[in-house]
């Protein structure tokens, strides 16, 4: 975890919801496979917060192995491309002409000022949403806050239903949002594809003198 969120890890680690929430997860991980690994599982906080320019908001983890690494849709260089990412990688091409990733790794956009946070920040092996309501929920709000609050002229890309109803802690006169179905097959096309969500957040950084995201 990257320095400039110290603060902000601190207040939160300290407060009674995380602490019930650690107690879980050290039974989980004891008991199960969970996964990202724990070392991986603050991964999105590596980004240095005063660098942050985009905030991409995931849903839970990877529950397959060799997937989840911390960093929302992105798997490590060796795993296959996800469904959802993949056609994240449709919408860029179409968007602004190609992406530059190779692989599912998105280090690349972190690297540049992308905050890929899960809303969920663990998840039970083969158990899609096995750790809602444990607690990250309440993290995952205080980190936009927390963003929303202390940094200017940020874009929030919601997609999918549970990062939608993030929009009302933000501050739309300070930050764009944009939101969208979600990228995974089920609802690409009823609304993702031809978001334009890439070129959009480009020419909104620009606007604020703010260099674009390779993307």
């Amino acid at each position: 975890m990257h320095d400039s969120w110290k603060e902000f890890l601190n207040t939160e680690f300290s407060k009674p919801y995380f602490r019930e929430l650690s107690n879980f997860l050290t039974n989980e991980y004891t008991q199960k496979t969970i996964f990202p690994p724990k070392q991986y599982v603050f991964s999105a906080f590596s980004t240095d917060l005063n660098n942050v320019k985009v905030v991409i908001l995931g849903q839970d983890p990877y529950h397959t192995p060799g997937a989840a690494h911390g960093l929302a849709f992105s798997v490590p260089d060796s795993a296959p491309i996800p469904p959802s990412l993949l056609n994240i990688y449709k919408e860029i091409d179409n968007d602004i002409g190609a992406h530059i990733n190779k692989t599912g790794c998105l280090k690349s956009w972190q690297e540049q000022g992308v905050l890929l946070l899960n809303n969920v920040l663990t998840v039970e092996a083969h158990k899609a949403g096995s750790h809602r309501g444990k607690g990250w929920e309440i993290f995952t709000e205080a980190t936009i806050k927390y963003l929303n609050d202390n940094r200017d002229h940020l874009v929030f890309l919601l997609w999918g239903r549970d990062a939608r109803a993030k929009k009302i802690l933000i501050n739309q006169n300070k930050h764009l949002v944009l939101e969208s179905p979600h990228p995974s097959p089920l609802s690409a096309y009823s609304g993702f594809f031809g978001n334009h969500h890439f070129s959009k957040t480009n020419d909104f950084l620009q606007s604020h003198n703010l260099r674009a995201i390779k993307w």
